[in-house]
């Protein structure tokens, strides 16, 4: 995850009010693309949401939807979980739930960047997902923890996936 090259300074609002294809992260007036569009990613993403919405009706569960998680910077978290619909076009609050799905070309530093940025802005249920190795991990500032059975769920347990739901081919 880089900058876009000779991207100026932006404000918010323009970030907000513009479409970019793909769509790319906001941090402190810079435009940062992401690292997505592989399979193994996508399939990830695809069975999150799938095994989220089925079995929990009453999450509002979408994919890379605007974030903000200070006053200068939105992510795109590949899956987030929320508890009723945000009342703006992009989440101004804290997700239920977010996931975060390694890409092949991720940087460890550069995501737990994004991870103690969701945990700062109060989310209180982070996951991170390694597809090629098939890892899962919960973030419980400051540490990620490697879940080694077969289900991972929310801190609370009221959300559970499991490993063959998440890396179902």
């Amino acid at each position: 995850m880089a900058a876009l090259p000779n991207s100026p300074l932006i404000s918010v609002e323009e970030y907000l009010n513009t479409p970019y294809e793909p769509d790319v992260e906001f941090v402190d007036g810079v435009l940062v693309e992401r690292n997505v569009g592989d399979w193994l990613h996508s399939l990830i993403q695809s069975n999150l949401l799938f095994a989220l919405r089925r079995k929990y009706p009453h999450l509002k569960v979408v994919a890379e939807l605007r974030s903000s998680v200070t006053g200068t910077r939105y992510r795109l978290p590949d899956v987030c979980a929320l508890l009723a619909a945000p009342k703006t076009r992009y989440l101004l609050d804290a997700a239920f739930l977010v996931v975060e799905v390694l890409s092949e070309r991720d940087v460890m530093s550069v995501v737990i960047e994004k991870l103690k940025e969701y945990a700062k802005k109060g989310v209180p249920n982070i996951w991170l997902i390694d597809p090629r190795l098939q890892l899962l991990y919960t973030y419980c500032p400051p540490t990620l923890v490697e879940i080694e059975g077969e289900i991972i769920s929310t801190a609370d347990r009221s959300v559970e996936v499991s490993r063959s739901e998440i890396f179902a081919e």
